[in-house]
């Protein structure tokens, strides 16, 4: 088996989809969402190796999962089957422009992830893991663990996306573990306040400050994104920073991931700092353009359309 560029492990959900309130009983569709698989899609449509490890359900639900990952040229080979159920999200759309996002992962497939699942291909390029992961449990944790010391082990770059999620882990449970976690990481990304929970104390220390102690304890590069707002990165040589494309907003949700995987991207193909940025922005564009997490996504002969004029057809 040919190696990965990049190698995500995490959770992965079946995503239902509702305009309406699900309560009135809206109309839901149906597809998958999760941070590390999200960024696994994006680095796939961009031709890149990718691969994803976690655990599905037994369940029909679990069949969707695998099904729509390999649809996108996502390695699965790694996945497990738990007798757990494959865990649930749902979106619904609350006003015009707010969402309400609800659980069903409690005792989940992805909360048995497991150290024993990790298995880390010599010659994998990049592992990639989140803060959403390590926040499941200690069995979920110990395997992101595991993953970033194999890739230390092999050879492989770790990216680290901090992803700090308050529903599902407290600040005072979060901040040793997620602080540990980046201290562990080549590429650190993650939004200031989110930087700001690596290290005691930190609530007020500016974030280019907190950016460099992170190259100063070993990283090579931290990555800060700001939504809509400038994104830049910290280097041991200075600071870059990029301008977010101009586009209307249609789902907001995987904007973030989208912007992952477009650095990442950028990374494995040898780009400038700012280049990589540009693709990250690039990505994040498209993944607000579209409803989903990840199917609005573009493939690498469509990177350039954003520079397309208003109204312009593709015949």
């Amino acid at each position: 088996m040919t190696a990965p560029d990049v190698l995500s492990i995490g959770e992965t959900m079946v995503a239902l989809r509702s305009q309406t309130m699900l309560s009135t009983g809206g109309t839901v569709s149906t597809s998958i969402a999760g941070a590390e698989s999200n960024v696994a899609i994006a680095l796939a449509r961009l031709g890149h190796r990718a691969s994803w490890v976690g655990r599905v359900g037994p369940d029909a639900m679990g069949d969707l999962v695998l099904r729509t990952l390999r649809a996108e040229g996502v390695d699965v080979s790694g996945v497990r089957r738990d007798p757990a159920s494959t865990g649930v999200v749902f979106f619904e759309r609350r006003l015009p422009t707010m969402q309400r996002v609800s659980y069903m992962r409690t005792g989940s497939a992805a909360t048995q992830l497991c150290p024993a699942d990790v298995d880390v291909p010599p010659g994998t390029r990049v592992v990639h893991v989140t803060g959403v992961t390590a926040a499941l449990g200690a069995l979920p944790r110990a395997a992101v663990f595991a993953a970033v010391e194999q890739a230390r082990e092999r050879g492989a770059l770790v990216s680290v996306d901090v992803n700090f999620r308050s529903r599902l882990w407290d600040v005072d449970d979060a901040r040793p573990i997620l602080t540990d976690l980046a201290a562990r990481a080549d590429v650190v990304v993650g939004s200031p306040e989110e930087l700001a929970l690596l290290g005691p104390g930190t609530e007020s220390v500016p974030t280019k400050e907190l950016a460099a102690r992170l190259i100063a304890g070993g990283a090579t590069e931290v990555v800060v994104k700001d939504g809509a707002g400038p994104a830049f990165v910290v280097t041991a040589d200075g600071t870059t920073v990029e301008d977010a494309r101009e586009i209307g907003v249609v789902d907001s949700v995987g904007a973030g991931d989208a912007f992952v995987g477009g650095y990442l991207s950028g990374l494995l193909d040898g780009l400038s700092v700012v280049d990589r940025l540009r693709r990250a922005h690039v990505l994040g564009a498209f993944a607000v353009s579209t409803v989903g997490d990840w199917e609005g996504l573009p493939t690498r002969d469509e990177l350039d359309l954003l520079g397309a004029g208003p109204g312009t057809v593709l015949r």
